[in-house]
């Protein structure tokens, strides 16, 4: 297995405008790329910081299911994170430092949104890739690390990992809001209304994931199912999933997501929210997360 960079140039995407270009990113070190016979690795290498989301690992994220799209050889796609945990979520110091002041400026709802966008175009890379993507569920997979991995194709979960959208609870909504569509409403709104986390049996039950193996086995699982793509022409894989994805998005995918992206904005500047916020900024993280979760007993009240 070798470790690659990915290198600038032009990806054609099988969605939408044929003529579209777009200009592939540097990955960085906080992203890693790898590609092992049939089966390109992506990897969120930040696992100090729980593998949390920053501009450049989105940045990477998105430029290396380019790179993985371009690459006639490859017929599937891993996406993971490196150490005990896929992701946490936004890396919301980081957040917060490439935001608006609310103290200084008004917010710009417009402005909120066209960033919010940007970084869901760049998630929905994965939705619109033409090959397989296996999202490898281990540890916890925290609010806008689901708006990422929902947009998979397959999930594959440790059996002692936890997937959820916490900021439910305040600060947030999804963004590519595909929790609806990939458990139906009475389970979305368990789930998404309450910020509840989600064991690896629920996500199987409920149909989230598709497979659950011991925390030891998830990668070496998923890595021997991605290579079993490479049994079927890459025209037929990409056929078969634009034809599944269609239906989703004559359901009204799209429109859920604007309005996602866009609520997810008002939700940050509530009053409540902004205090929460100031929190954050005031070096708290640790106890608004706790105080938070604190009538649920989970994430920041579960040791996680």
């Amino acid at each position: 297995m070798v470790e690659t960079a990915t290198q600038p140039g032009v990806v054609r995407l099988l969605y939408g405008n044929q003529d579209a270009a777009q200009e592939v990113s540097p990955v960085s070190n906080q992203v890693l790329y790898s590609e092992n016979e049939s089966v390109a690795t992506v990897t969120i290498n930040r696992p100090e910081r729980l593998n949390t989301l920053t501009g450049e690992v989105i940045d990477g994220v998105a430029a290396s299911i380019d790179r993985a799209t371009e690459n006639d050889g490859i017929s599937a796609v891993v996406l993971r994170g490196e150490g005990k945990n896929v992701s946490a979520g936004y890396d919301l110091d980081a957040f917060l430092e490439n935001s608006e002041s609310a103290d200084s400026e008004i917010w710009d709802p417009v402005e909120d949104y066209r960033s919010m966008s940007a970084n869901v175009g760049k998630f929905m890379k994965i939705w619109e890739c033409p090959k397989p993507v296996i999202a490898e569920i281990s540890g916890w997979a925290i609010g806008g690390a689901t708006d990422l991995l929902l947009c998979a194709d397959l999930m594959f979960m440790a059996s002692d990992a936890h997937i959820g959208y916490a900021p439910s609870r305040i600060y947030g909504t999804p963004t590519t809001m595909l929790w609806v569509y990939r458990i139906g409403l009475e389970h979305a709104k368990q789930f998404l209304l309450t910020g509840r986390p989600i064991d690896a049996e629920t996500a199987f039950r409920i149909g989230l994931v598709s497979q659950v193996f011991e925390t030891h086995e998830l990668s070496a699982a998923t890595q021997r199912e991605a290579r079993r793509f490479a049994n079927i022409p890459s025209n037929q894989l990409a056929l078969n999933k634009l034809l599944i994805n269609q239906a989703f998005e004559n359901m009204g995918l799209r429109t859920s997501q604007m309005l996602g992206t866009f609520f997810d904005g008002i939700a940050r500047h509530t009053p409540e929210a902004q205090r929460w916020a100031d929190g954050v900024a005031g070096g708290e993280l640790r106890d608004v997360i706790k105080e938070r979760d604190r009538p649920w007993g989970d994430y920041g009240q579960s040791g996680s």
